[in-house]
């Protein structure tokens, strides 16, 4: 992959200005689509008794259907990372934004119209997939986009912090559906909330997701596709082998924070409940607080990245992840610790994981040149999330069913963290230091 540096010598950097307008229009549309994904985990005991449970069909079974399509629309991310990838580096990361953005409002907002199986039958769960994978298309595109373009308007040494407010977002919209998620069902009662109350928070995509369409119409295309768009005598493209190879190397950079992210952040309202007995309004309550501990490490994560590099944080958080995640689990299941214990467990296990996330998407950014930067990294990302976060729900449900064991979210972390490690340890420490390619 040939090295562009001469370019972004003569090349004035973006202005502070422009650098923070295409950092909030791809903030606004990337906690969008974290929302929704957000919603359906919080919802999916939810869900799964209004469209995946037949009359005679267990409440375990249909939550391992949930999930399942919870994962199809993550195997569905690759493809859509492909697609829009493409896009992006050939017409542009603005068309790509504006393209994703209105796919998933669209079939976010039509889940909230869904009729279910008791009204609908059989249909209502094949319906639902439909837009699940609609919706893992879109999501596919929006991690490349949204990172090419907050990484390609960063200022000098910045694109760990800008890179990071992906992540960041992440966290918030994951909390705007846990907050949406806790606010329904303290105001609704069981069966309100059974009934139709779970629709409110995907139908309120429609007004969020014009929100940040209309930012990203006023958006500027980057400077780096534009410089690269405009060279007289352009570098070829990597080949497919060297290419294939770097995305196979950052899916495994980032697979552990893939699966301890879902696992401490997203799976685990359900986990709580079918496993450890816990109430709906508790399992959220705690959801909340490790969001709330995943975005408070994220941003200073991505700024510490900048000094001393993306490998030492990243391994950092890593290594945590593999030591920390059976303790902190094991106080979870102990009936006899305090409720501020348990609150102190799950704001450290998302903690830990807002270090891997915060300078991931620079690093991504970091492997692979303009003119294939979207593809890659978006392939990248997809592919760890598809099998790794995906599967979390279906993989842990599934496993805890068969087996008994309760430790087995603790495992499932660890073990892609630890997989993470020696991925991680390829890294070069200044990595962070030289222009994009």
């Amino acid at each position: 992959m040939t090295d562009s540096a001469a370019l972004h010598s003569t090349s004035p950097p973006p202005s502070l200005a422009r650098s923070r307008r295409a950092l909030f229009a791809g903030s606004v549309g990337n906690f969008v689509e974290w929302y929704e994904f957000g919603v359906y985990g919080y919802f999916a005991t939810v869900i799964a008794a209004n469209f995946f449970t037949p009359e005679g069909g267990s409440d375990v079974e249909a939550l391992v259907k949930t999930y399942a399509s919870f994962a199809l629309a993550f195997f569905f991310r690759p493809i859509g990372a492909v697609l829009f990838g493409r896009i992006g580096d050939r017409i542009g990361r603005r068309p790509t934004l504006i393209l994703v953005i209105g796919l998933m409002t669209l079939a976010t907002t039509l889940i909230g119209l869904l009729p279910t199986y008791a009204t609908a039958g059989a249909a209502a769960p094949w319906l639902l997939t439909l837009l699940r994978v609609l919706q893992g298309l879109s999501a596919g595109g929006e991690f490349a986009g949204a990172v090419s373009l907050m990484t390609e308007f960063a200022p000098p040494g910045r694109r760990g912090l800008y890179g990071s407010w992906q992540s960041f977002t992440v966290a918030l919209g994951l909390l705007g559906g846990a907050g949406a998620a806790a606010l329904l069902a303290t105001l609704l009662s069981d069966a309100a909330l059974n009934d139709w109350g779970w629709r409110v928070p995907f139908l309120l995509t429609l007004p969020l997701g014009l929100v940040a369409l209309w930012l990203r119409l006023r958006l500027e295309e980057t400077p780096s596709f534009r410089r690269a768009d405009a060279e007289p005598a352009p570098a070829p493209p990597p080949r497919r082998k060297e290419l294939a190879g770097a995305i196979v190397l950052g899916a495994g950079r980032i697979m552990g924070w893939a699966a301890a992210g879902y696992t401490f952040l997203v799976v685990l309202p359900s986990y709580l409940q079918s496993t450890l007995g816990a109430t709906f309004r508790e399992a959220l309550i705690a959801t909340v607080l490790a969001n709330l501990g995943f975005a408070a490490s994220i941003i200073p994560a991505g700024l510490l990245s900048d000094r001393i590099g993306r490998r030492a944080v990243m391994l950092t958080g890593a290594v945590l992840v593999v030591l920390l995640a059976l303790p902190l689990l094991n106080l979870l299941q102990d009936t006899g610790a305090s409720t501020a214990a348990k609150g102190g467990a799950v704001l450290v296990a998302g903690a830990v994981v807002g270090l891997i996330a915060g300078p991931g998407p620079a690093m991504l950014a970091e492997m692979f040149p303009t003119k294939v930067r979207c593809t890659g990294l978006g392939v990248a990302y997809a592919l760890a999330n598809a099998v790794f976060s995906g599967c979390a729900g279906l993989v842990i449900t599934e496993l805890i069913k068969r087996t008994g064991n309760a430790d087995i979210p603790a495992y499932y972390a660890a073990g892609a963290c630890a997989v993470s490690v020696f991925a991680l340890l390829t890294l070069r420490g200044d990595d962070h230091r030289g222009p994009l390619r």
